[in-house]
């Protein structure tokens, strides 16, 4: 008995080309979405005397390829070891900053880049 894999093998090969595809479209999606949320962040932490360094902290890292991204203060730069205190708190304190309405913000505009994509594909 003989198995004929050339279709296995060609969808198997545009697979890989949609993948390559998809991840192309996919990228500036995501530095878009982690820009937006960085710099709403950003902007939501200026403007206080006691920690007026504290915002040029907040940077976001690519992470899965570029797929995903962490968006938050950097401890190694000035300030940004606050962030805990200031989004969190301590156990006698809360925090002052809240993190979730810049990513409530994103949301939505995240979603709908990415339905475009996944129609631009299909």
């Amino acid at each position: 008995m003989s198995v004929d894999w050339s279709e296995v093998e060609k969808l198997a090969d545009d697979l890989e080309i949609a993948a390559d595809d998809i991840r192309k479209k996919v990228l500036p999606v995501v530095r878009k979405g982690a820009v937006n949320v960085k710099n709403d962040m950003r902007r939501d932490a200026t403007g206080h005397p006691t920690y007026r360094h504290f915002p040029r902290s907040i940077t976001y890292d690519e992470i899965n390829g570029g797929l995903g991204a962490e968006i938050g203060p950097d401890k190694d730069l000035v300030q940004g070891a606050l962030g805990n205190l200031l989004y969190f708190g301590t156990d006698k304190t809360n925090g002052v900053l809240n993190i979730n309405p810049p990513l409530d913000k994103e949301a939505p505009r995240f979603e709908r880049a990415l339905a475009d994509v996944a129609e631009d594909i299909l």
